[in-house]
């Protein structure tokens, strides 16, 4: 594939706020989705993209599958642990700590609930604004899915909240 244009480069730039947040709702801590949000710009830069491609839609579908390949990574690490030659999980700072506490919050807390594909399909809408079509096209599912993924999250959140209401 050709090297990213001028105007594909500077689209991703621009829209890097919610590739960010989008790496964060798949990893669920910041220090993974700093990584991956690396690792996807690395990738387009490295490997580019085709000229007619939506340069936000194709940074969002190559993160998503370079995060399918860090989880299927740390399975195979995890059913075969003499593969490791040093601790991988070393415990975070507490600086780390403190700013993930700080981003934490009750929506937050709840979305994290809710099964990966819900909480995927809501964060595409309603935070970072994409159309169904558009969501629907990034996860690679048809839209009628991706509608029925963002009922049961709203749903579900309902529910959370009505919990943490009452206590």
């Amino acid at each position: 594939m050709p090297p990213l244009s001028d105007s594909q480069r500077s689209t991703l730039l621009n829209d890097l706020g919610s590739l960010r947040r989008f790496c964060l709702s798949l990893t669920n801590r910041q220090a993974d989705a700093d990584d991956l949000l690396q690792d996807t710009v690395e990738r387009l830069l490295d490997k580019g993209m085709p000229p007619d491609a939506d340069p936000i839609r194709w940074a969002y579908r190559v993160c998503k599958n370079l995060w399918i390949d860090e989880l299927r990574a740390r399975e195979v690490r995890t059913r075969n642990p003499e593969i490791l030659r040093e601790d991988t999980e070393d415990a975070p700072s507490a600086e780390a700590e403190v700013s993930e506490q700080k981003q934490v919050s009750a929506v937050a807390q709840a979305l994290d609930k809710l099964p990966e594909d819900q909480r995927l399909a809501l964060t595409l809408v309603a935070v970072e604004g994409k159309s169904y079509a558009e969501a629907a096209d990034i996860l690679e599912v048809p839209v009628g899915t991706i509608m029925s993924r963002i009922s049961r999250a709203r749903k579900q959140l309902a529910r959370t909240y009505e919990t943490w209401r009452k206590e």
